[in-house]
């Protein structure tokens, strides 16, 4: 009887399989893995992305903040405290493989029948029982090992959920910094167009005195004036909640943050295209693909889990133990048990419950899918409209120094004839008030293209040497 149940369980051990769906990392089509229709512009090259690519601006300042940023972030600390909860359960699954153990001491005081009492034995007695019981699920069906491929995934989708929080973090630190320095240019900027004024109003005011300027002149220039003054506090209030933004960012308080961070006087710029790479390097570090490719993983393997419900249950099984009315019975040779044995549990004919288990599965695994394709097109659409964006941008700025230089000329010339007499003062009025308004524009558009860089290396994604989709899947292929 004994070698022959252990020549069932063996066989069945040999035969055992997985049961459920074997995972297959699923193939974007082939336009999505292609260059990208923005990439003709100059501004940026098909050569593969930096993983550090603030480090493209050449900004030491720039480069510190950003590793305080990634060391102390507290919402990169969050994300990484969730990672080490889905590492825990992975450790959990994986101790369903081992050997089961528990041991059990229960001391008691009870009354015996009296066929077990024998003839003048004491009927009411201590009695002290050890035991250790041993239990080892055969996973013939999969259970176990499905359950630890799902926690692979939920492993590996947290973990791209982390690079997810460090690249919008990164991101975040650098528009901060970009903000404070742009805040720092339209301010000087705005500094200098007042001085401008000033010396506009000083001399209309000479003109009137000499009979050559009608006071509604004087007037008018001084309220150009005034307004262009009411922009300073304003700009530099917008600089100082950058530079609070960016101490956050960094996990200081807004006193703590280091001096030479407010040091720079204009947004950093890029003097190299930027690299893109195409479709199939962005998929690949795209971290919210790979969450999602991650996450079709686990509930793939999920329905595995519900599908072994549908098979017996057989763990095998021993215990071994003592009992006595005292310590010395147990501990001295006192009476002795042990049981090997083994143990099938099967819900059949009743797998409803089981069947709706696993059709639930299964719907989780089609939304996963739809997840991860909407996730595939939303990474295309954010970095085609980033880099049309930024195309425009460029455009956008050329046509602005143009129009400023052309405001500047045009305003000196105007400031020279109002000094002969020739022109009067509702031209250089005019022509003050659009050369402020080109200046001022002009320094937006450093702010605006170097946003849309940010928005762009955001949209490309992070870097952390992540390998590509296909092989980050297959590594944890039907959970081996």
């Amino acid at each position: 009887m004994k070698k022959t149940l252990l020549a069932t369980i063996s066989a069945l051990a040999l035969s055992a399989c997985a049961v459920g769906p074997n995972y297959v990392a699923p193939v974007p089509t082939p336009k999505a893995v292609g260059g990208f229709a923005g990439a003709a512009n100059p501004a940026v090259a098909a050569t593969a992305p930096d993983d550090q690519w603030w480090k493209l601006y050449n900004d030491p300042v720039l480069d510190r903040l950003v590793g305080d940023a990634l060391a102390a972030n507290t919402d990169i600390r969050v994300a990484v405290a969730r990672l080490d909860a889905a590492r825990a359960s992975l450790r959990g699954a994986r101790n369903d493989r081992l050997p089961q153990t528990a041991l059990s001491a229960q001391p008691g005081y009870g009354r015996l029948p009296a066929l077990q009492s024998g003839t003048g034995g004491a009927r009411e007695t201590e009695q002290i029982a050890l035991g250790l019981d041993v239990s080892y699920e055969l996973d013939l069906a999969g259970r176990v090992r499905r359950n630890i491929e799902a926690a692979r995934g939920d492993v590996s989708a947290a973990a791209a959920d982390a690079d997810a929080v460090r690249v919008a973090i990164v991101a975040q630190t650098i528009r901060a910094y970009v903000d404070a320095a742009g805040a720092a240019e339209r301010l000087a900027v705005a500094k200098r167009v007042v001085d401008l004024l000033d010396t506009s109003v000083r001399l209309t005011g000479k003109r009137f005195d000499a009979g050559r300027a009608e006071k509604l002149d004087v007037i008018r220039i001084q309220t150009l004036r005034d307004q262009r003054a009411a922009l300073v506090p304003e700009i530099a209030g917008e600089r100082q909640a950058a530079l609070f933004r960016l101490a956050t960012l960094t996990g200081h308080t807004p006193q703590e943050l280091p001096a030479d961070a407010s040091l720079r006087a204009d947004p950093p710029r890029l003097d190299q295209p930027i690299p893109v790479g195409d479709g199939q390097t962005l998929l690949a570090r795209r971290p919210d693909v790979r969450a999602a490719e991650r996450r079709l993983a686990a509930a793939t393997a999920r329905i595995g889990v519900a599908t072994a419900d549908l098979y017996p249950r057989i763990t095998l099984g021993g215990s071994v133990g003592s009992t006595g009315t005292s310590f010395s019975d147990i501990f001295g040779g006192g009476p002795f048990r042990w049981l090997v044995g083994s143990l099938i549990n099967w819900s059949f004919p009743n797998t409803g419950a089981a069947r709706a288990r696993i059709a639930g599965a299964e719907a989780d695994s089609r939304g996963a899918l739809a997840s991860f394709d909407g996730t595939v097109l939303q990474a295309l659409e954010e970095t085609e409209t980033a880099l049309s964006t930024y195309a425009r941008e460029i455009d956008r700025r050329q046509a602005l120094v143009a129009a400023r230089d052309g405001a500047e000329r045009a305003a000196k010339i105007a400031r020279a004839r109002q000094r002969e007499g020739t022109i009067d003062f509702l031209a250089v009025l005019d022509t003050e008030r659009t050369f402020a308004d080109a200046d001022a524009d002009l320094a937006s558009a450093d702010v605006r293209i170097a946003d849309a860089q940010v928005d762009l290396f955001r949209a490309l994604g992070g870097g952390w040497g992540v390998p590509v989709i296909a092989k980050a899947a297959g590594g944890e292929k039907a959970g081996r």
